[in-house]
């Protein structure tokens, strides 16, 4: 296996006080985008207050909203100090353009990076757990750290977890598969610069796929623990949901095959060729088959986009694959 796919499965609840109180003087920067977030923001913001890592800094970007989302961050700020909660206007250009102007702003400064959604709880060790895992690897080895998540309805109860993926994390995974929520993910400095090298005018499908991307196009480390983080509540105002349903599965496939996939494989792609020149060699080739694949004629196009290796994390999904592959979806 290449050192640009090298997997990193684990999980941390084995992980005792001393080994994780090495790791308490990190920094880590909270990054939420807000809109409109005023019915389950205060619960969120309780599950930070409690985390058993205790050194961080939340910084909110907030798309206009009309609700009572600014007034009650507003009222924590001031509970908290503006050390410890700063809030800032964001671009109004959607969610995923949100969360990039977070990452690039130059005053936040931090060893690590978690994005949160507005409507969560995180488990209280949330915090812990991540640092304990991008902490064991080099700094200046781009790294990404995510889980899977518990499923709650809009009044908390429980539901069940998102999908749980045993395939190994890797490059050729990340062209056709996000791992895992933006809620769940933590990443370090180095994955940091990465991302932040995006042109601000380039088209952004999702940060968090776009994040998986990047990180292991570039030789980084992406991490997926088995074990939830957080409850991943779901209800009528979720701009993604967790897709767990048969139903919601129909859906995706219905619009992988209305061509949905191939506008958002243009865009990520394009990105990957902006930044070209960070992509590993290998990553690079992969690339190129990739991306001729989709353009070339039927069995052309399968035999390019079988020599770049992609995958998917479950049996139905590489089948789904295949289909939209085969009908020129890619």
């Amino acid at each position: 296996m290449s050192t640009s796919e090298r997997v990193v499965q684990k999980t941390i609840y084995g992980l005792n006080r001393s080994e994780a109180s090495d790791a308490s003087h990190m920094h880590v920067a909270i990054l939420m985008c807000t809109y409109n977030g005023s019915t389950y923001l205060r619960e969120q913001l309780d599950s930070f207050a409690n985390q058993s890592h205790k050194n961080w800094t939340l910084y909110v970007s907030d798309d206009a909203s009309t609700d009572t989302t600014l007034s009650i961050l507003a009222d924590y700020q001031r509970h908290w100090g503006e050390h410890r909660l700063m809030i800032f206007d964001g671009p109004r250009q959607g969610f995923g353009k949100n969360f990039m102007s977070l990452l690039r702003r130059s005053e936040i400064k931090a060893h690590y990076y978690s994005f949160s959604d507005q409507d969560d709880v995180w488990f209280s060790d949330k915090l812990e757990r991540s640092i304990a895992n991008l902490s064991s690897l080099s700094l200046q080895t781009p790294a990404l750290y995510c889980s899977r998540t518990r499923l709650i309805d809009a009044c908390g109860h429980v539901t069940g977890k998102s999908p749980l993926f045993s395939k190994p994390p890797s490059f050729q995974n990340a062209l056709v598969q996000s791992l895992a929520g933006a809620n769940t993910m933590s990443i370090n400095q180095a994955a940091r610069e990465i991302l932040a090298r995006v042109p601000a005018d380039e088209t952004i499908i999702a940060h968090d796929w776009l994040a998986y991307i990047l990180i292991t196009a570039c030789g980084g480390v992406a991490i997926y623990d088995s074990e939830p983080t957080l409850d991943y509540r779901q209800h009528s105002g979720n701009l993604i949901g967790a897709n767990t349903s048969f139903i919601d599965k129909i859906i995706r496939f219905r619009k992988m095959l209305s061509g949905r996939f191939v506008a958002w494989n243009n865009a990520n792609v394009k990105i990957l060729q902006d930044l070209r020149e960070f992509l590993t060699p290998e990553n690079q080739t992969v690339l190129e088959h990739f991306d001729r694949g989709r353009r070339k004629r039927a069995i052309g196009r399968i035999l390019a986009l079988r020599k770049s290796g992609i995958y998917r994390q479950t049996p139905r999904g590489n089948i789904s694959l295949v289909i939209a592959a085969c009908l020129g979806r890619i």
